[in-house]
């Protein structure tokens, strides 16, 4: 642990140890940590689920992906009015928009449940979200602050603390060959 050279107010060189928060063992913290990482991680796992077998929750059975439908349209379809309205609206139903829409939900979740993967999905989730946040604006009840931009910040938080270390696999994940070669996939 490096140690801070600072002066007393009488010359004398003050040794007190530099403690930085990846330092620091919280085992409580961690887990706590790791509640979170799981729970987002089954927002967006769920929201994928519902979106592809329409289990009645926000999609109906009907409008189902698997049943034909777009998990894109409805909120798209629903910004039309909105500042960024016109080009939100246009991409509602576009196959490419619904197969990255589904792709995303499902490998943030995934990535984020099992702790591995946390930097990709906190990029992707990340941008997914501001985007969806962006469809939205003006925002009805806050100025510029929802619950998008603040998973944003959770997320980023997650990965930096390296959550996926307490009760998932990204410890593991993160000594592989492949991890240790490209980071990014930590």
């Amino acid at each position: 642990m490096a140690l801070l050279e600072g002066r007393h107010q009488n010359g004398a060189a003050d040794r007190t140890p530099a403690v930085h928060a990846a330092q620091v063992d919280h085992p409580a913290a961690d887990r706590l940590f790791a509640v979170a990482r799981i729970a987002i991680g089954w927002l967006f796992l769920w929201a994928f689920l519902d979106k592809l077998f329409g289990w009645g929750f926000a999609t109906p059975t009907a409008k189902a992906w698997i049943h034909g439908g777009s998990p894109t349209t409805g909120f798209l379809k629903g910004t039309a009015e909105n500042t960024f309205g016109a080009a939100f609206s246009g991409l509602a139903g576009q196959p490419w928009v619904d197969w990255l829409f589904m792709t995303g939900l499902l490998g943030i979740g995934v990535a984020l449940i099992l702790g591995a993967g946390m930097r990709i999905a906190a990029v992707a989730g990340g941008l997914l979200l501001v985007l969806m946040w962006a469809a939205e604006l003006p925002l009805a009840t806050n100025p510029f602050l929802d619950e998008h931009l603040v998973y944003i910040i959770v997320i980023a938080a997650l990965a930096l603390a390296d959550a996926g270390r307490t009760w998932g696999i990204g410890g593991w994940w993160g000594e592989t060959t492949l991890v240790k070669r490209l980071p990014i996939l930590k």
